[in-house]
C-alpha cells in the first residue's frame, strides 16, 4: 500500500443510507444517527484463571448491578475436569514441573467413584454448616424442595456433586459442581484424588460450562462478538437472570433491567 500524498487524507461518510469513502484535503466528514458514545462500563462476573476455559459472564452498562445481584444469589458453577493418572507436578497441572511419577495399574474406576463418593459425602457436612439452617424446620424443608440450601455468605470451597464421565487408564474426566471454588482448587482435588488411590495425578483440562443460570448454550465464541449477536444474548438471558434472582434473594430491582431494555431498544434504532 502506498501512502497518501502530502496534504490529502481519508474521508468516512456515514448515514442512514450506508457508507462511502473519500479522500480530500486533510478533512474528515462523519455523519452518524444517534448521541456521540462516550464510554460503555463492562464487568466481570466470576473469574476463569488462564489455564481454564468456559462459560465467562459479562456485564455491559447496566448489567453490571445485575452481576451484583447474582454474586449475592451464590448459584452454584459446574465443571468438566479432565485428569492424568501417574504423575505429579508443582502446580498439580500437566504443564507444572513434574515432581514425580507413579504406577497406576491397580486403579479401578470402582476404586475412583468411592473416593468421589466420599468427597462429595464431606462436602454435603460442610454445605449444611457453612448454610446455618437447621434441617427439622418447615423453613429448611422449603429451601430444599428449592434447591436453595447453599451458603448465602461467604465459605470455604464446597463441592456439591461430583461425578466420573470418563474412565480409560491413565486418563479420566470429572463433572464438578461447585461453590466458591476457584479454578486452581479443582486441580488440587484431583491431585488429592491421585493421592488417595495411593498413587498421583495431574488436571489436564478445567473447563466451566455452567455459571448460575449461563451454560455453553448461552456463551458467544471470539469469532461472533458483534453488535446484534451481543444485543440478542443480553434479551435471551434477562428473562432467567430476572427469575433467579427473584427466586433467590425474594426481591428484583428492576430498574437495571428496564434501563437496559431502553439503551439495546435504542441501540437497534441506531
Amino acid at each position: 500500500l502506498q501512502p497518501p500524498a502530502p496534504g490529502y487524507g481519508s474521508a468516512l461518510h456515514l448515514s442512514g443510507g450506508g457508507a462511502e469513502a473519500a479522500t480530500g484535503p486533510d478533512t474528515v466528514s462523519v455523519a452518524v444517527r444517534g448521541p456521540r458514545f462516550r464510554e460503555l462500563k463492562i464487568g466481570a462476573g466470576h473469574r476463569l484463571d488462564v489455564k481454564a476455559s468456559g462459560v465467562f459472564v459479562l456485564g455491559i452498562g447496566h448489567g453490571n448491578k445485575l452481576l451484583t445481584d447474582l454474586y449475592n444469589c451464590h448459584l452454584t458453577k459446574v465443571y468438566t475436569v479432565g485428569g492424568l493418572f501417574g504423575k505429579a507436578t508443582d502446580d498439580f497441572s500437566d504443564t507444572g514441573k513434574l515432581v514425580e511419577k507413579t504406577t497406576f495399574d491397580h486403579i479401578t474406576r470402582e476404586k475412583l467413584e468411592r473416593i468421589l463418593a466420599v468427597i462429595q459425602g464431606t462436602n454435603h457436612k460442610a454445605l449444611l454448616m457453612h448454610s446455618n439452617i437447621d434441617m427439622k424446620t418447615q423453613e429448611a424443608y422449603e429451601l430444599a424442595v428449592k434447591g436453595l440450601i447453599r451458603p448465602m455468605g461467604k465459605s470455604p470451597p464446597i463441592i456439591i456433586a461430583i461425578r466420573c464421565l470418563q474412565f480409560t487408564l491413565p486418563e479420566f474426566q470429572l463433572e464438578i459442581q461447585c461453590l466458591h471454588e476457584t479454578q486452581q482448587y479443582l486441580r488440587k482435588i484431583v491431585h488429592e484424588i491421585g493421592l488417595e488411590l495411593k498413587s498421583s495425578a495431574v488436571c489436564t483440562q478445567v473447563r466451566r460450562i455452567r455459571d448460575g443460570v449461563f451454560t455453553l448454550d448461552d456463551a458467544l465464541l471470539r469469532t461472533q462478538w458483534n453488535l446484534k449477536n451481543i444485543q440478542n444474548a443480553i434479551w435471551d438471558c434477562q428473562l432467567k437472570v430476572k427469575t433467579e434472582i427473584e427466586k433467590t434473594l425474594g426481591h428484583q430491582d428492576k430498574s437495571p433491567l428496564h434501563k437496559m431494555d431502553v439503551e439495546m431498544a435504542q441501540a437497534a434504532d441506531s
